[in-house]
C-alpha cells in the first residue's frame, strides 16, 4: 500500500479522534459546571482551562452553614435569658419612672411604680434568694413600706415596696414568677401600686434604671 493511500485512510479516523475528544470535554463541561474541557489542535491536547475551586465552593458553603448555626444559637441565648427574667406583676400602668423629681421624694425616684390595685399578686423577677423583708422598707426607710429585697446570682439585688403583704423570709429561696407578696399602698405612696428596683448592692441608693435592665435582658417592659 502505498504512503499517499495509507495517508487518505489514518486522516479521517484522526479527525473522529481528535472530535471525540471535543465533544467528551464540552460533556464534563456542561455537566459539572466547572472542571476543565480539553481540545485537539494538531497532535497534542490544550492544558485544561481551570474553573472555580471545588475546595473553595465547599468552604464557603461551610462558613454559610456556621453563620446560620451562630444566629441561632445567639436567638435561643436571648429566648432563655428573657425567660429567666419577668416583670413582677401583670397588668399594670407604667406609672412614676426611674429619675424623676417632684416633692414625693427627697431625691430623685429610684425605681419604677407599676399601678395595680392593692392585693394585686407580686412576683420574684428573677432566681434568687431574699436578703430583706419586713416593715419599714425591711431596713430602707419607711418611705418604703412593707418591702423586700432579693440577691440575683448575676451581683444584681431587685427590690419590691409599698406591700401590703410579705409572703417570704429573709434567707428564703425564690425563682422566677414566684409569688412574693401583694402589692398594697404602704410607707410613702401617692396610690396602690408596686414599686420596683434593681439595685447594684442591697440598700437605698445603689439603683440603677429597673425598665432599661429588663429590656437589656429581653423582658418587653
Amino acid at each position: 500500500m502505498s504512503q499517499r493511500t495509507l495517508s487518505r485512510l489514518t486522516r479521517p479516523s484522526a479527525l473522529r479522534t481528535r472530535a471525540g475528544v471535543l465533544a467528551a470535554g464540552l460533556g464534563v463541561s456542561s455537566v459539572l459546571g466547572v472542571g476543565a474541557a480539553f481540545a485537539a489542535t494538531g497532535g497534542d491536547h490544550a492544558a485544561p482551562a481551570a474553573g472555580p475551586s471545588v475546595s473553595a465552593a465547599v468552604a464557603s458553603a461551610d462558613a454559610v452553614h456556621q453563620q446560620a448555626v451562630s444566629l441561632k444559637s445567639d436567638a435561643d441565648s436571648r429566648a432563655k435569658l428573657a425567660a429567666s427574667w419577668s416583670v413582677p406583676v401583670k397588668k399594670y400602668t407604667l406609672s412614676a419612672t426611674f429619675g424623676r423629681g417632684g416633692s414625693m421624694w427627697s431625691h430623685k425616684h429610684s425605681g419604677q411604680d407599676f399601678a395595680v390595685p392593692v392585693g394585686t399578686t407580686v412576683r420574684a423577677a428573677h432566681t434568687g434568694t431574699v436578703v430583706k423583708a419586713g416593715p419599714n422598707g425591711a431596713g430602707d426607710g419607711p418611705a418604703y413600706g412593707n418591702a423586700i429585697v432579693i440577691k440575683h446570682k448575676n451581683g444584681t439585688y431587685s427590690q419590691y415596696a409599698h406591700l401590703s403583704r410579705i409572703d417570704v423570709r429573709v434567707g428564703q429561696a425564690v425563682t422566677t414568677g414566684q409569688k412574693i407578696a401583694l402589692s398594697g399602698n404602704t410607707g410613702n405612696s401617692s396610690g396602690p401600686h408596686l414599686h420596683f428596683e434593681i439595685r447594684t448592692t442591697p440598700n437605698y441608693g445603689s439603683a440603677v434604671n429597673p425598665v432599661d435592665f429588663l429590656r437589656s435582658v429581653g423582658v418587653r417592659v
